[in-house]
């Protein structure tokens, strides 16, 4: 990375940072209701070569892209004005940093990324975060992981226009070596869960079904849309708010609403209590009992949240076959990946088993690879 900067920019970097991609384990549209997730990082990275400028320009370049440097000033930065592609998410955390009055006077910044685009991994979260974290460093501006997190979430919402949660940019800011954050979403109050399932005779494995999807294309809005509309007419601030135990009586109290807001509520609400299903499992120690409720929670994301596809659904379908003990799709959905609780001893045959399935079908291989819970964002040089 700096052999390259040098290269690219005639210079020194000041300094190499990484941040890496994330699966969710259990919790999912959940931190768009301000309720409870438990995402894991991966040891899949964004890592930045930066150095600050102080004329008020600022240079981009991706390792991962056929594209020259990209040169925006930093007074020119104008959110959701044609904000797409790669650099829109680098150039957004800027935004969002001058924005929120931090003195940003340009940097010179070269990206490579392992994180897979479009498979659900958060590979646009691990370019914000690793930009904030070495803007942060570098000009001094003493914001913890959580606040940076935010500044990264703000940069996807406002400047790129995907309105997502904060899960993504926390995961990736926040997570610890060999352990899955179980995160609340309205306070960012996180914990880190040890979660080694190799001592447990366990393995998670990441499907990537290589089915790409645009969260962009007004499908998660629409569903953020309706969950606020079910919110509003149950009376709450959000869903969060809705005990489980109260699920019954609250879809009755919206028998008013369209059969999508009813739906989404009882996602969400159920969503929420499979987090603390798992929590519970986790503390006692009964790790393979967490995977029928993954297999519950693909359930709801494929028949009431409706972001499943035929290919996230194979993998669910092929993996309980083989013997796994539990499958979901993971992520926005609408392609991309699916997770897999597996004994470690039938990793390998599973993994087969998942891959015939896609060629019985005449669909493209899918990547099979474990999920190691992994360190979040740091400096590396």
């Amino acid at each position: 990375m700096a052999e390259e900067f040098r290269r690219l920019y005639g210079a020194e970097p000041e300094g190499v940072w990484a941040a890496p991609g994330r699966v969710n384990l259990i919790g999912e549209y959940t931190d768009l209701n301000e309720g409870f997730v438990m995402p894991l990082a991966l040891p899949h990275t964004a890592v930045a070569a930066v150095s600050r400028r102080t004329d008020g320009q600022l240079r981009l370049h991706s390792a991962d892209v056929s594209q020259g440097v990209v040169q925006i000033g930093t007074a020119d930065l104008v959110p959701l004005s044609d904000n797409t592609g790669w650099a829109a998410y680098p150039a957004g955390v800027v935004w969002a940093l001058r924005e929120a009055g931090h003195e940003i006077t340009g940097a010179d910044i070269h990206l490579s990324s392992t994180v897979p685009t479009g498979a659900g991994l958060s590979s646009s979260a691990a370019l914000e975060v690793v930009t904030a974290l070495a803007l942060n460093d570098l000009y001094a501006l003493g914001l913890n992981p959580a606040e940076l997190a935010v500044l990264a979430q703000r940069a996807e919402n406002a400047f790129v226009g995907v309105p997502c949660g904060v899960m993504d940019q926390m995961a990736s800011a926040c997570c610890a070596d060999g352990h899955a954050l179980h995160l609340d979403t309205r306070d960012l109050t996180p914990r880190q869960v040890p979660f080694d399932l190799a001592a447990h005779g366990l393995r998670l494995l990441v499907v990537d079904t290589r089915v790409k999807h645009a969260l962009g294309d007004g499908a998660y809005a629409e569903r953020r849309a309706g969950c606020e509309a079910g919110a509003r007419a149950l009376g709450v601030r959000a869903l969060r708010d809705v005990p489980y135990e109260e699920l019954p009586a609250a879809l009755g109290r919206l028998a008013g609403e369209s059969d999508d807001v009813r739906a989404f509520v009882r996602h969400v609400v159920s969503e929420d209590h499979r987090v603390e299903r798992v929590i519970g499992l986790l503390d006692a120690g009964d790790v393979r009992a967490v995977g029928r409720i993954l297999t519950e929670g693909h359930a709801s994301l494929r028949d009431d949240l409706r972001v499943s596809c035929l290919e996230l659904d194979l993998v669910v379908t092929a993996a309980t076959a083989a013997g796994a003990l539990g499958a979901r799709m993971t992520g926005g959905g609408f392609g991309g990946s699916a997770i897999v609780l597996v004994e470690e001893a039938d990793a390998d045959a599973i993994a087969k088993s998942v891959v015939e399935a896609f060629a019985a079908e005449g669909r493209t291989a899918p990547r099979v690879f474990p999920a190691i819970p992994s360190r979040g964002a740091h400096r590396v040089s």
